[in-house]
């Protein structure tokens, strides 16, 4: 596994991948907050192509990314991380809306909860998932972090003015 750390408007974020796909992104700060393993090897020419999409989303010339992701998790995860990948650039849905979109109308905490283990943040946009009700509910970079790429997306989708 590759790493390297990118600095963004939201802190220095931990990438890490192999030769084939990008595989995770932590957050410098909050529940998804991680270290690089004892065994990982840090090289940012192997990350060069996460680094340059995610400086050009933090610019708001990009709102979707082309790279391949490794989606871990169980299936009922995967489908859940498969379809946040779905939701278009400055907009939000919520959890119940995931929970019907991918068949599952009943299961809304357990959508929560795998999109609270999205390993690839930002680029598997959890971010756009909020409450029923409109409010910002937990995030792995935490409160702040959501509410900063939201506002991010808002205002480079021209929602804001």
């Amino acid at each position: 596994m590759y790493y390297c750390y990118l600095n963004t408007p939201i802190g220095d974020l931990l990438l890490a991948g192999d030769d084939r796909a990008l595989h995770m992104i932590g957050f410098p700060q909050g529940s998804m907050r991680r270290d690089p393993e004892p065994d990982w090897i840090f090289n940012e020419e192997k990350l060069a192509k996460v680094c340059q999409q995610l400086q050009e989303y933090f610019a708001g010339a990009r709102e979707e990314f082309d790279l391949p992701l490794h989606l871990s998790g169980t299936e009922f995860q995967v489908s859940v991380l498969e379809e946040l990948l779905r939701i278009p650039y400055g907009e939000t849905v919520s959890y119940g809306d995931i929970a019907k979109r991918i068949g599952r109308p009943k299961a809304v905490r357990a959508v929560g909860a795998a999109n609270g283990r999205n390993p690839i943040p930002i680029i598997v946009p959890c971010h756009r998932v909020i409450g029923s009700s409109g409010d910002l509910t937990g995030f792995g970079g935490g409160l702040d972090t959501k509410e900063a790429l939201l506002r991010l997306e808002a205002e480079n989708s021209g929602l804001l003015k």
